[in-house]
């Protein structure tokens, strides 16, 4: 579990959204760490995306507060933004521009100096290793490759929280382990969150768990913990009651 004596860089504090009856997430808590990988696990339609898009400020929600490196992301939008890298499953790339273009763009959007600027491009290029598409458009680039300058443009200002929504998705496994060990270098001086409903993520980056079903945390801990005897698979089965309809449809006259 998370030693509460650490500085907290994410925080979740009773994460509630509704739209009209329907409950989206409800009652989420957790805290973690620098310098702590979190894998945020959780069949499709859980709620992880839209958990995702309140610590990332892009969502505000009906219910509980938001942090990022303790700054309120309803009241210092801005300030948690220089501490945080977002990386959603479709990511903000321009077709029409190149790595560079769009490095530059965003690069100036969030008020870097041109020698700033120049310094962590440079820096992007070479941890993303994007130097053989840098101007090529990003239009004719690989789902790989769109992916690193994804990954560049989230790290592009050095934040120390990154938060990443699936982001091997639709990668070949080549791709998905040359991702993974980025993502693991990474984990050394930065506080990711990883969602994914993908269970090998889990042994291969996260040294923690937060596994989401129906809108509700149903665990937290280490994934040692989340096994006891059992093989994830069949642990993540049965938390998510798998087969089973979710609480909410049960509750709207679903099958039992």
């Amino acid at each position: 579990m998370v030693d509460e004596s650490s500085h907290t860089m994410i925080e979740a504090r009773g994460l509630s959204m509704f739209y009209g009856p329907f409950v989206a997430i409800s009652e989420i808590t957790f805290k973690i760490p620098k310098a702590q990988i979190v894998a945020f696990l959780g069949p499709n339609g859980a709620g992880k995306t839209t958990t995702m898009k309140i610590l990332s400020g892009f969502l505000t929600p009906s219910k509980g507060e938001a942090r990022i490196a303790g700054c309120d992301l309803k009241t210092q939008r801005h300030e948690a933004a220089r501490s945080l890298g977002y990386l959603p499953e479709n990511g903000p790339l321009y077709d029409n521009m190149t790595p560079r273009e769009l490095l530059e763009f965003f690069g100036r959007a969030r008020g870097l100096d041109e020698a700033s600027l120049t310094h962590r491009i440079d820096a992007m290029v070479s941890q993303t290793a994007i130097e053989s598409v840098f101007d090529k458009p990003i239009g004719k680039l690989s789902r790989g490759f769109r992916q690193r300058v994804g990954m560049a443009q989230a790290l592009l200002h050095d934040p120390d929280v990154l938060i990443m929504d699936e982001p091997t998705a639709g990668l070949d496994p080549n791709q998905i382990r040359d991702f993974r060990d980025r993502i693991v270098q990474l984990g050394k001086t930065k506080t990711i969150l990883i969602s994914t409903h993908i269970l090998q993520e889990v042994h291969a980056v996260a040294e923690r768990v937060l596994l989401i079903h129906d809108g509700r945390l149903v665990f937290d801990g280490r994934a040692g913990e989340l096994e006891k005897g059992a093989s994830l698979e069949e642990t993540f089965y049965r938390l998510t009651d798998y087969g089973r309809p979710p609480a909410s449809a049960a509750s709207e006259g679903g099958v039992a």
